[in-house]
């Protein structure tokens, strides 16, 4: 029977029991490597991710570790540029066991054969579709993929009775770029028709002729595809700008990261999120418990709910804890074969690995929220589709 409901501290009974110190000597840690964007454009994201992480690292060690052996995190900064996640990766893939991140989907992708030529397990904290279609045997995605996101929003803007949207995306941004594409591509399915179709670069600071062009257009929404600043300077500019069509975002601003500098500019505004991020709004059962498991400790340590990219962070961490425990062993040929067999509850939602699907996740799992009195809070049709999505989960 799969275990579902990820415990720390059955974690560590469960390895005792086995014995286990299979692939290392207790006297040495288990080394988990973790490259993120510390510096550059996608610093809010990789700085969560890594609170996150060492959050779970600290947790599994305060009861006794994982194979009786403490977990050491070895972090590097990819400083928001896929040559520099290339530097990373190299700097430390001899002394680690398995690999989390990065957030930048372009690092993620650079990383990514590096990582597989190696047989590296690794868990990937970027949703681009590209990492694993086609299937590469260790690489495996924690958030869910663009195109999750993309069906989310269709069936949200389908039960909304939309029938035409105008879409921006960034082309320079991988996951963006997929998100979009998957929204083309599935819009028919839903009955959307796409009237405006706008790329812009990460580094446009002005959108005001994107606003235009939507006022322009049949556009009954517009559906915004972008991370770091860019979702910030296009919300504060879509308030000013007096356009009357509903802007939704995808969960890349779903963080305190866009919450605060947007300020009272944000009420009303749709914003997609991980399951986790809204747990305080779902019924009891195994996902709100894993959710509050890292949810309190998180906000009594950093003041604030863990946003987003915490949830990411922190979901890598059980699915990578889980499978080492499942190897009983740092092998990570067995570390590889334990994560395609996976069926474990983390604040993202329960994931299902297998060997044809690395992503683990399903669209029902997302929330499509506003933002009120500052939070972000499942809309009535999120509400009512999450209440069945964890009433499943049990």
């Amino acid at each position: 029977m799969r275990r579902l409901l990820p415990s720390l501290a059955c974690l560590v009974l469960a390895v005792a029991a086995c014995g286990g110190n299979a692939g290392g000597s207790a006297q040495d840690p288990i080394k988990v490597g973790l490259i993120v964007s510390l510096t550059g454009n996608y610093t809010p994201l990789g700085s969560e991710d890594k609170k996150a992480v060492e959050l779970a690292v600290e947790q599994v060690n305060a009861q006794g570790g994982l194979l009786g052996r403490k977990v050491e995190l070895v972090t590097r900064d990819d400083k928001t540029a896929p040559d520099q996640g290339i530097v990373a990766y190299n700097q430390i893939k001899g002394e680690i066991d398995a690999l989390i991140g990065p957030v930048f989907s372009n690092s993620a992708l650079a990383v990514e054969p590096l990582a597989q030529r190696d047989k590296m397990p690794y868990l990937s904290l970027a949703p681009a579709q590209e990492q694993v279609e086609p299937i590469k045997s260790y690489i495996f995605v924690t958030p869910a993929l663009s195109s999750m996101y993309a069906e989310r929003y269709l069936q949200y803007i389908q039960a909304q009775g939309i029938k035409t949207i105008a879409v921006a995306w960034d082309s320079k941004s991988a996951y963006s770029v997929s998100g979009h594409k998957s929204m083309v591509a599935l819009a028919p399915k839903y009955n959307v028709k796409i009237a405006l179709d706008e790329p812009y670069e990460t580094t446009n600071s002005d959108f005001s002729a994107l606003f235009q062009h939507v006022r322009d257009s049949a556009a009954e929404a517009l559906v915004f595809w972008g991370s770091g600043a860019p979702g910030v300077t296009a919300a504060k500019q879509y308030v000013a700008s007096g356009l009357k069509t509903p802007l939704f975002l995808t969960a890349s601003q779903a963080s305190k990261l866009w919450l605060e500098p947007m300020g009272s500019a944000a009420e009303g505004m749709t914003v997609q999120s991980a399951i986790g991020v809204v747990g305080e709004f779902l019924p009891a059962g195994k996902q709100k418990q894993v959710i509050d498991q890292m949810a309190g400790p998180y906000q009594q340590k950093h003041g604030y709910p863990p946003p987003q990219f915490a949830q990411d962070g922190y979901s890598a961490s059980l699915l990578l804890f889980e499978a080492i425990r499942k190897a009983g062993s740092t092998d990570k040929t067995k570390i590889q074969q334990a994560l395609e067999t996976m069926d474990l509850v983390t604040p993202n939602g329960r994931f299902r690995y297998s060997p044809t699907d690395h992503s683990g996740l399903s669209p029902e799992f997302i929330s499509v929220n506003t933002v009120k009195d500052g939070k972000f809070v499942p809309t009535d049709w999120a509400k009512e589709q999450l209440t069945k999505t964890v009433t499943a989960v049990g």
